[in-house]
């Protein structure tokens, strides 16, 4: 019985060790097989590949979202530009093909192998920039001789264009080539050397949303560089399209108005705080920074004491002059300082212990009350406003009304203005706060200094009925899938404390300015469209930028800066704008003028809708429908 078992296992394990024999068998055949098969059959393909061609990973740029107006004009796009390039590990020999190159593009080689050198620690297989944007006919050349010139190669990726060549450009900003600093920072980790980014302006601001996603191809290329075949494509994912809330057509008025001016405007509407206009001058062409600027073109814009690379709108600083009134009147009547019976004697001067203040009309104005104060600009009048209330209680109404911090807009480096506080020349000059220094806060010179876009808000507050909002200039931005658009909406960010007849009295007396013959901005007034605003002229001192030594450029840049804010129309306002001219003098003469012409060139007008001499209280004001009224010029206004 033993015995019989025995041999039933053994023949079990002879059974089980052949069947393993057979399936090894058959595995090294299969693997013969398919030996014999790639070195016989599809040898020399393979033999091919290995000894003349290699898959390589190229990136696909991705375009920048395009940025459009409130109309859905299109400001900024995208074209294709064409980088010449070369690799290394191909370019061989690399002295003969920078010879051939040279002579095609017309560059001496001695300054291709000094851009090779420059960038060769960065490998035998990185493609390295030779000569950037090098246009259609350059790379006609390139391409026929392309066999000629083996690791040369042409890269086409999409690249910035602003469609016109100085609009907006404080506003929309540029883009430039990422530096090593910025590809350390976390905004910038999917970054590479040679990107660009937004470096200014909405296309630094909004840059996560404008900058699209990088994709790829796997690709085979043989001995020279040139690609055989694509093998894989991953698409890059554009960035996201952003409209808006500029009007084109505004804009365009407000830099043509300012040409040959250094200042700014600033339009947005007092309804919800869209910014419909932003123009600083003198200006330059955002292109410039994406093809690359000569030095003279650079060295013209950091030597121009005009500033022109500053966004005049948010970042310049001046003092508020007369349309600072605006805040003493309303601070005035809310503390119960004056009230509208209340009246001043102004003989052209005011004295304050053993100093005169003197008026701006060295012949006084008589008796004036607030709505006379403001359509006059009576200084005399607003010096004893602001020496009753104080300079802490004027602070406290002109934090609320937006100044002395920034307004929230959607830029970057906007300064936040000044309101002079007791406790802040305390510590910022160890000084105490004299009384006399109060006069001159209260008429907007001493310490105070704001920003148009700050001045713009203050008079979109006035005009809305006390409400401020927060500045916004993105209307919405498409999808980045589907049903994924965002809109962007109003936020209030306060209503500011004052009655309904206070906000009467300082609207009253800024109709005034415009539609009353005595009112300073008279002449500037529309035939057929009622406007309500305020003039001011703010002293200049100091001395002028460095490197201005002519004397008439001297004494040019001493006259005083001219204001003016406003809205439109009177009653239900759909505009509110601040103007600043630098040096231009009076704000009658010089920015009333120019804010009337946005405001015409915005609403239009109709004859037949508002009577002229009619306080406000008309309900019935035209809308926008691109007709226009006449200006009409009269002597004898009052002049600020």
């Amino acid at each position: 019985m033993q015995t019989y078992l025995e041999s039933t296992d053994s023949e079990w394990f002879n059974q089980r060790l052949t069947g393993a024999l057979v399936l090894v068998l058959i595995a090294f055949a299969v693997l013969v097989s398919r030996l014999l098969y790639l070195q016989i059959i599809e040898g020399s393909e393979y033999r091919r590949l290995s000894e003349i061609n290699s898959i390589r990973l190229q990136d696909i740029d991705a375009p920048r979202g395009l940025i459009f107006d409130r109309n859905n004009y299109m400001l900024v796009d995208n074209r294709p530009a064409f980088d010449l390039m070369i690799i290394l590990k191909d370019a061989k020999p690399l002295n003969e093909t920078l010879e051939k190159l040279g002579r095609i593009i017309g560059e001496p080689s001695e300054a291709l192998k000094e851009q090779i050198a420059a960038n060769r620690r960065r490998g035998a297989y990185v493609p390295i920039l030779l000569k950037e944007d090098i246009g259609r006919d350059l790379l006609a050349a390139v391409e026929v001789h392309k066999y000629n010139l083996p690791g040369v190669v042409v890269h086409v990726s999409p690249r910035r264009h602003y469609l016109s060549d100085h609009f907006a450009a404080h506003l929309l900003g540029y883009v430039g080539e990422i530096s090593a600093d910025e590809l350390r920072c976390k905004p910038y980790e999917e970054c590479k050397g040679g990107d660009y980014i937004g470096k200014f302006g909405i296309e630094k601001a909004d840059e996560s949303l404008l900058r699209g996603k990088r994709g790829g191809r796997q690709v085979e290329v043989n001995a020279t560089g040139q690609v055989v075949r694509v093998l894989k494509t991953v698409d890059a994912q554009a960035g996201r399209n952003i409209t808006l809330t500029i009007d084109h057509a505004l804009q365009e008025t407000a830099e043509e108005l300012l040409q040959g001016k250094s200042g700014a405007a600033v339009a947005i509407d007092p309804r919800n705080g869209e910014i419909l206009a932003m123009a600083s001058s003198p200006t330059y062409d955002p292109n410039w920074f994406v093809t690359g600027m000569r030095q003279e073109q650079w060295q013209s814009l950091i030597t121009n004491p005009y500033r022109p690379l500053e966004n005049k709108a948010i970042q310049a600083e001046y003092p508020p002059a007369s349309t600072y009134k605006i805040i003493t009147a309303i601070a005035g009547l809310e503390e119960g300082v004056i009230n509208a019976d209340t009246t001043m004697y102004c003989p052209g001067f005011y004295r304050f212990g053993n100093r005169v203040y003197r008026c701006w009309r060295h012949a006084g104005h008589g008796d004036v009350n607030v709505v006379q104060a403001l359509q006059q600009s009576c200084d005399v009048f607003f010096y004893q406003v602001g020496e009753a209330v104080g300079v802490d209680r004027l602070a406290w109404y002109a934090n609320e009304l937006g100044l002395g911090k920034p307004s929230g807009i959607n830029l970057a480096e906007e300064a936040k203005g000044l309101v002079p506080t007791k406790e802040w020349k305390r510590k910022r000059l160890g000084e105490v706060w004299q009384a006399g220094e109060t006069l001159s806060v209260a008429i907007g010179q001493g310490f105070n200094l704001v920003t148009p876009l700050q001045m713009a808000i203050v008079a979109a507050t006035v005009g809305n009925g006390g409400t401020r909002y927060r500045p916004r200039l993105i209307r919405s931005v498409s999808p980045a899938l589907e049903n994924d658009g965002q809109e962007f909406q109003t936020e209030v960010l306060g209503k500011v404390p004052m009655s309904e007849t206070t906000l009467s009295l300082v609207r009253k007396g800024l109709w005034a300015v415009v539609n009353e013959r005595k009112g300073t901005a008279w002449a500037s007034r529309l035939k057929h469209l009622e406007f309500s605003g305020k003039t001011g002229t703010a002293q200049v001192v100091g001395r002028p930028p460095e490197g201005v030594e002519d004397e008439e450029q001297i004494k040019e840049m001493h006259k005083d800066h001219a204001w003016f804010v406003a809205y439109a129309p009177s009653v239900d306002p759909q505009i509110a704008i601040a103007v600043i001219v630098e040096h231009g003098e009076h704000g009658s003469s010089a920015a009333a003028p120019i804010a009337s012409e946005m405001i015409r060139a915005y609403l239009g007008g109709d004859e037949d809708t508002v009577e002229l001499g009619k306080p406000p209280g008309v309900k019935s004001f035209p809308a926008r429908d691109g007709r226009t009224a006449d200006m009409e010029d009269t002597e004898g206004q009052e002049t600020e």
